[in-house]
């Protein structure tokens, strides 16, 4: 019994690594770029480092930070979810149900809202753990089928809030603003480096971080050792989805409404900030930390770019070669690891 469990922990522990061999190099790579672009886009235009600018930066990384942060432990584990931004979707058609439909508290909502998250990833971590699904593909019929259920539950239309002006504040007002009078930064701001610190200490800290890394790393052979892995691994897509959740009630709250017809493309977004900030597609490895520099890359790449003009198909088109740049580098590191 105790060779098993030795074995056991020895199966869940990442194996160690050189500095220049693991994926806090390609961090380290993504914090220098997140700090060239911030000089060159300050540089380029002075209103980029505007209070109002910076603000708008650190919203348009909140709700791609958070989704970015879900999809790093399956993705660590070997997985995908292609279903996030989708998710998010219902997650805030079904908030904006219970407390715009239906009249419940506005706390209730919310947890309404990531109860919808998590049992939409507990449904595709038992489709990919039980009915051997890839998880592409699993999770690519999830996508159409959150789609399909925020359309029929909202009848095609969008839900608002006006009536419940404190789910708005409870994202755009500023706990900091009042205690720190012209540091309005948003609540939803404190929401995503909140959602870090407790992403980054269960992925480093906890046994369902180690079993993450260990599915990533060698499935088999964690299998061997004695893990359940089915349990563990619809665990994770819980726990992406449950961060879905999170993303849709913080981008209902801010628009103070539920579109049902928003979410695709959130998905790209997410797993590129991912990949940006060191995270393998491979599996087995990843940071949350570097996840997070990479959500701020993306949305401090777009809002300069914005800023200086540049057409948005152009945009897209810089952000996909980044991404590209971001998984050569991942391919290359992975080679000298052999």
């Amino acid at each position: 019994m105790t060779d098993q469990i030795a074995q056991s922990e020895a199966a869940a522990t990442p194996p160690r690594r050189s500095l220049l061999h693991t994926s806090a190099m390609q961090t380290v790579l993504a914090f220098g770029a997140l700090i060239l672009l911030v000089v060159g886009f300050s540089l380029a235009s002075p209103n980029f480092f505007e209070f109002e600018n910076i603000v708008g930066i650190l919203l348009a990384t909140a709700v791609n930070g958070v989704l970015a942060m879900g999809v790093t432990f399956v993705i660590v584990s070997g997985g995908i979810d292609l279903s996030i931004g989708t998710v998010m979707t219902l997650s805030a058609v079904m908030t904006g149900v219970f407390i715009t439909n239906w009249h419940l508290p506005v706390p209730v909502g919310v947890v309404g809202g990531l109860v919808t998250g998590a049992l939409a990833g507990c449904a595709n971590g038992v489709i990919i753990a039980k009915l051997k699904i890839p998880p592409f593909i699993a999770t690519l019929g999830m996508l159409n089928v959150a789609k399909g259920l925020a359309l029929v539950t909202s009848s095609l239309k969008p839900i608002y809030f006006n009536d419940t002006p404190s789910f708005n504040q409870m994202a755009m007002g500023s706990v900091l603003g009042a205690i720190f009078p012209g540091f309005d930064v948003p609540n939803m701001v404190l929401a995503l480096f909140g959602g870090a610190i407790v992403a980054g200490l269960v992925l480093g800290k906890t046994i369902l971080g180690r079993y993450t890394f260990a599915l990533g790393s060698n499935e088999e052979a964690t299998r061997l050792s004695g893990v359940k892995v089915d349990n563990w691994k619809i665990t994770i897509y819980t726990v992406c989805g449950l961060f879905s959740g999170l993303a849709g009630v913080m981008i209902a709250a801010r628009l103070n409404s539920a579109q049902p017809s928003l979410g695709l493309g959130y998905e790209l977004d997410a797993i590129s900030a991912a990949v940006i900030g060191g995270t393998s597609l491979s599996g087995g490895e990843g940071t949350i930390l570097g996840t997070v520099i990479g959500a701020f890359v993306i949305s401090t790449l777009t809002n300069g770019l914005r800023i200086l003009s540049v057409p948005q198909e152009w945009q897209i088109v810089i952000t996909g070669a980044i991404v590209i740049l971001a998984v050569y580098l991942d391919i290359i590191r992975r080679r000298q690891q052999r």
